[in-house]
């Protein structure tokens, strides 16, 4: 009888001591929550480009793409070459073209004042143009693959693969600090193409339908936006690659996505799953 009475004891001790210590589980091991998405608008796109860098900046995007002499370009059938290029938002219209030299394989792009600074992804080697004309200004080098391209208005911030940001004076071209990125207790590997909205990092994670939102104070991700669906299957058909490439319009709060060799570009509005 003492024993009878002595084992729900026991147990209901044991339920209360479990759930008290979940009441004390750190917040950061929670992982992010996941949010889908409403397509706005689609735009036309020259699905030649193979977008690593994305930005929108008064009226049209500017993009960097990216392959070279070692890759062949899957829609065109010839050997890759990277650029920079200014855009009609409407039409994918190429408006303005610089191409990198054909040794360089072109990444993460980004604006700072009048200027446009372009990452490549081995070579460790960053280009500085003039906003206008495209003409090359200089050339700097920098730590680590070069991947994705942001700033926040003090700062650039880039990506490089891995699971850490780094942080680099958009003046002296130097990297100043990092950044490790987490979903609760987990690393996020693979963070590539990047855009700074509203106080936070978004950014494309490498072969994945998956935007992580960080906050740029402690490197969790703040959610997570899933984009899985965006392309038809028979607009994958045509040698679609990754999603990759995040733009923002501050000024009329709009979003946009695409990805290498899309045909389309889509303005999107985040949704509750």
């Amino acid at each position: 009888m003492r024993r009878s009475l002595w084992f729900p004891a026991a147990v209901l001790s044991l339920v209360l001591s479990l759930a008290l210590t979940a009441r004390h589980v750190p917040a950061d091991i929670t992982p992010a929550p996941v949010f889908g998405y409403k397509v706005v608008h689609a735009y036309p796109h020259d699905r030649a480009g193979f977008i690593q860098g994305f930005i929108y900046l008064d009226g049209v995007f500017y993009e960097s793409t990216g392959l070279n002499d070692q890759y062949t370009n899957p829609v065109t059938g010839q050997a890759g070459r990277s650029s920079l290029r200014k855009v009609k938002v409407e039409t994918g219209e190429v408006l303005q073209k610089a191409d990198v030299p054909p040794q360089y394989f072109a990444e993460g792009l980004t604006d700072w004042n009048n200027r446009l600074i372009q990452l490549t992804w081995k070579a460790g080697l960053g280009f500085v143009y003039d906003r206008s004309t495209f003409k090359q200004e200089r050339t700097f080098a920098y730590g680590g693959e070069g991947w994705g391209l942001t700033h926040d208005g003090e700062r650039l911030i880039q990506s490089d693969g891995s699971s850490v940001l780094r942080f680099i004076d958009p003046e002296t071209l130097r990297e100043t600090g990092t950044l490790p990125v987490t979903d609760g207790n987990r690393p996020v590997e693979e963070l590539n193409e990047l855009e700074y909205i509203k106080g936070e990092i978004w950014s494309n994670v490498w072969q994945t339908d998956r935007i992580a939102v960080i906050d740029p104070k402690t490197g969790r991700v703040n959610r997570w936006i899933d984009l899985s669906g965006l392309l038809t299957s028979a607009e994958r058909a045509g040698h679609a690659d990754v999603l990759n490439g995040i733009a923002y319009d501050a000024a009329r709060d709009r979003i946009f996505v695409t990805g290498k060799l899309w045909p389309k570009v889509f303005e999107i509005r985040v949704v509750k799953k």
